[in-house]
């Protein structure tokens, strides 16, 4: 029952993850680690999201089989996979009537909900959140700031291909799901739970 309960709020926070990039990229706004480096090359290629979400994090999958073990490695390619998935099937209607900013705010609030029941729940979305829940656990950086600080380079670096005026909207979701990632999680010192993956594993 225990693990019937993670697995359900791991797969909502993947759904609310595919959700708000699949929002973004139709809104021509975009996010920072690999979701925002796959909406780019969604933009430009016409190859759909997921494909490039999936492809892009393989070699992070093949590092995290080397350095981190098979178990979180195994979780990890099923979270990149079900993400993929969930966010090709997604069918949201255009947003052309509504603001940007108002896009940006949703979907940070809703990106940002998805990371927290993903990461809080002994699982990953791969490439970016592996290092900042490292630096959060080793080095006590905050993973918030560390997602905050890599994805507002890679918005940035975006301006050249969505606009200045879209990637300074970009910057508004980031900062709000950097926030949710960084304040809500797990408190520290908690006792493990025997099903959890070793905190050293999931790194």
């Amino acid at each position: 029952m225990y693990f019937i309960k993670k697995a359900l709020l791991v797969i909502t926070g993947l759904f609310l993850t595919a959700f708000g990039t699949k929002l973004l990229t139709i809104s021509h706004l975009t996010f920072g680690g690999t979701a925002g480096i796959s909406t780019l090359l969604t933009f430009s290629t016409g190859i759909s999201w997921g494909v490039w979400f999936f492809v892009i994090n393989l070699p992070f999958f093949i590092l995290s089989v080397k350095r981190l073990g098979m178990l979180f490695s195994v979780y990890t390619l099923l979270c990149i996979s079900l993400i993929s998935i969930i966010n090709g099937f997604l069918n949201i209607p255009p947003t052309s009537g509504v603001h940007p900013i108002f896009i940006a705010v949703a979907a940070g609030l809703i990106i940002g909900s998805g990371v927290v029941l993903v990461l809080n729940n002994g699982a990953s979305l791969g490439g970016i959140h592996i290092l900042a829940v490292y630096m959060d656990q080793h080095l006590s950086i905050n993973r918030g700031k560390t997602l905050f600080i890599t994805d507002l380079l890679i918005v940035l670096s975006a301006s050249l291909m969505v606009g200045i005026v879209n990637a300074l909207y970009s910057v508004i979701t980031i900062t709000i799901a950097s926030f949710l990632a960084g304040k809500f999680k797990p408190q520290q010192g908690a006792k493990a739970d025997k099903n959890d993956i070793p905190i050293e594993a999931s790194l």
